[in-house]
């Protein structure tokens, strides 16, 4: 599976760019990688993200009225939450502070910042999994 995804603004780090391949990764279901559709076959931004509800089925975020309104969010089983995964040498972490929220219907996402809730912006897949 591959879709186009337009951000709404551009995600931290990939200015000015904001169109992107989510394209599920062969053999790891729920892993996608994320990358800049401007980059085309050469190598480019690309960020891997994960299906929240398949590895983190206990992570709930609260979305804000103001975030739902402008991904046109008519119903919460049109939103798809992807966390953003990060491999190093010691493991996977994960960040559940900002997901990645997109709009299954019109494929418009952002990443949100869930502000005043405790989630932590680093956390190994192990225990964000639990």
């Amino acid at each position: 599976m591959s879709v186009r995804a337009t951000f709404l603004t551009p995600p931290p780090g990939f200015a000015p760019e904001v169109n992107f391949l989510l394209s599920a990764v062969d053999g790891a279901d729920g892993l996608y990688s994320l990358k800049s559709a401007q980059s085309g076959d050469a190598e480019g931004l690309r960020l891997f993200v994960l299906d929240a509800a398949v590895y983190l089925p206990g992570y709930q975020p609260e979305i804000s009225d103001d975030q739902r309104l402008q991904l046109d969010l008519a119903d919460a089983a049109e939103a798809r939450v992807l966390v953003v995964a990060n491999s190093t040498e010691e493991g996977t972490t994960v960040n559940l502070l900002a997901p990645i929220v997109l709009n299954t219907r019109t494929l418009h996402c952002t990443q949100v910042i869930l502000d005043g809730q405790d989630w932590p912006v680093r956390i190994p897949l192990e225990e964000a999994a639990v």
